[in-house]
């Protein structure tokens, strides 16, 4: 008897120590990355400042042009967490070591485009006449992941392409300066700039006839989340109610399509084919062993050197905080 009280003393010694260090550690503030041009529910929670109040603390959003950006700011000590990187810039970081972790599934879509310039006479049918030209893509991005599979389903050599790191605002104004002959987009204005001078290289079908199609993540630094569990579980049980809450109403997508820099009927051309998965769906289908997320982020060529059983990948892929 003795001997068990003494492990429930010791024990419970542990564990306010341990409460104690992470309130030492705790942050008193959260940096948040975000896309404009993304429409997202949570932006209303963004500015309704629910966010702040669930969290207790201030939380300071910074919107960044593409996801490689959030991940160098991330890096750099910046932002805690980045709502609705792109997969492929996610992936790249793990590749080089960066100590992220996905913990959320933030939108499910539909493959970004690249549009061709019109006049060109190039589609699908006769996609290798683009080999030789030059295309605007944001390089490790969704849209570069989208282009790359494109190119392979319509047996395009990249090699002989010449591809230009443009932001997709600037790749939709050199397609439309007649500087590139083809331009991968993201984000809904410069889409809809894009789309007014050019056609998607793959109709919808085509993308879905092929398996292509993209999502984004919730990541975090692995400091944040391990110093911050609560604070990071909280951002997504918000982000988990704003998606609940969300029924596409005037109000609603008026407050969204300010916030994210966008006339109301883009945002609503754009949001019409978002899919918003579920806390349960997303443990079920993305992070359970084997799912989605392991998966597409396989097929990105996240390889570790010695992970036959998948723990290292495993690691970067953490559902917990959505329990």
């Amino acid at each position: 008897m003795r001997k068990s009280f003494k492990k429930t003393i010791l024990a419970s010694a542990s564990a306010a120590i341990l409460a104690v260090s992470f309130a030492a550690n705790a942050a008193d503030k959260v940096n948040a990355a975000f896309f404009l041009e993304w429409a997202t529910p949570n932006q209303i929670a963004k500015v309704d400042k629910t966010y702040d109040k669930a969290m207790g603390v201030p939380v300071n959003w910074t919107d960044f042009k593409t996801g490689v950006a959030m991940t160098e700011a991330m890096l750099s000590g910046d932002i805690d967490i980045s709502y609705s990187q792109g997969l492929a810039p996610f992936v790249t970081a793990i590749q080089q070591g960066a100590p992220l972790k996905m913990i959320g599934i933030a939108v499910v879509y539909e493959a970004n485009n690249c549009f061709v310039k019109n006049g060109l006479g190039i589609n699908s049918s006769n996609a290798s006449e683009l080999e030789g030209k030059t295309v605007a893509v944001p390089l490790n991005t969704m849209a570069d992941y989208a282009f790359r599979r494109y190119m392979a389903a319509l047996k395009v050599d990249v090699s002989t392409l010449k591809i230009v790191d443009q932001a997709p605002a600037d790749g939709a104004q050199s397609l439309a300066d007649g500087l590139v002959q083809m331009a991968c987009i993201f984000g809904g204005a410069s889409a809809k700039a894009a789309g007014e001078v050019g056609t998607p290289i793959m109709t919808k079908q085509q993308k879905i006839d092929n398996g292509i199609g993209s999502f984004d993540v919730i990541s975090v630094t692995e400091k944040f989340a391990t110093e911050n569990p609560e604070l990071v579980r909280t951002f997504l049980e918000v982000t988990e109610e704003s998606n609940m809450a969300w029924k596409a109403t005037d109000a609603q997508i008026a407050k969204v399509a300010k916030d994210a820099g966008m006339k109301i009927e883009t945002t609503k051309a754009q949001m019409a084919d978002f899919m918003f998965p579920s806390s349960k769906d997303q443990l079920e289908q993305y992070f359970s062993k084997g799912g989605i997320a392991a998966s597409a982020a396989a097929s990105l060529g996240l390889v570790f050197s010695g992970d036959s059983d998948g723990s290292k990948i495993a690691k970067t892929l953490d559902g917990s905080f959505l329990k």
